[in-house]
């Protein structure tokens, strides 16, 4: 049974932080504060068995019976038709999917796509980037050209975001100032500080996120593009 806290009911009456923070708060604020709405929170529930987009976290991805591709092969069918940079996340992680949750509901001109490390087209794009494939330490931004981790593919995303929240589009520039402004070693160790207690915070499901919902469906990489 996926472990699921009612984080809409936690951090529901969170102040604002301090400005001098906002660049690196915006893109944490991803990972802390993001609620799950109950659309997202019941899309597992509701889905009839043989529609789930979902597979056992027991399970290795590595281990399923369809062979895949080469790695770059991978990278090229991934962004051969669709330019738009994919956003790999821990897929059994609950904080990460609120994270994903977030970001679908702040971008509405879907410019982000998305796919967990754990799936075939991850971890092939993991390797296609020099990263190991079981590699699920840090979220990463890739696009056509290369690989972003850590709290720079946070600010990177985080540029592409327009939150509800803000009465004008803040997102971009503040983090484009956290980039400029905060040094990367500094964002980093607050990144990793959240990434290793990640599932302390918030838990984990015991089922891997491979997709979600019809309505957000077209937005996560369809992971036979790394069949064999």
């Amino acid at each position: 049974m996926s472990i699921i806290f009612p984080i809409d009911t936690m951090f529901a009456k969170v102040s604002p932080l301090p400005a001098v923070l906002l660049a690196l708060v915006v893109s944490e604020a991803v990972a802390f504060i993001a609620p799950i709405p109950p659309s997202h929170q019941l899309a597992v529930a509701s889905l009839p068995k043989s529609n789930r987009v979902l597979y056992s976290v027991t399970a290795s991805a590595s281990s399923t019976a369809m062979p895949t591709a080469d790695p770059s092969v991978v990278l090229q069918r991934v962004f051969e038709n669709d330019k738009r940079p994919v956003i790999l996340f821990d897929g059994i992680c609950n904080m990460c999917n609120s994270a994903v949750n977030l970001a679908l509901d702040w971008d509405p001109n879907a410019t982000l796509r998305f796919a967990a490390l754990q799936s075939d087209v991850g971890r092939a794009l993991l390797e296609a980037n020099g990263r190991d494939a079981d590699d699920i330490s840090s979220i990463v931004l890739v696009n056509s050209d290369g690989a972003y981790i850590k709290s720079d593919a946070i600010l990177r995303i985080t540029e592409e975001l327009s939150p509800t929240w803000l009465p004008v589009p803040l997102a971009r520039p503040a983090a484009k100032a956290g980039r400029l402004l905060i040094p990367k070693f500094f964002r980093d160790v607050i990144y990793d500080g959240v990434a290793d207690r990640r599932y302390r915070i918030l838990g984990m499901r015991d089922e891997c996120r491979l997709g979600d919902e019809e309505k957000f469906a077209a937005r996560f990489v369809d992971d036979s593009l790394a069949a064999a």
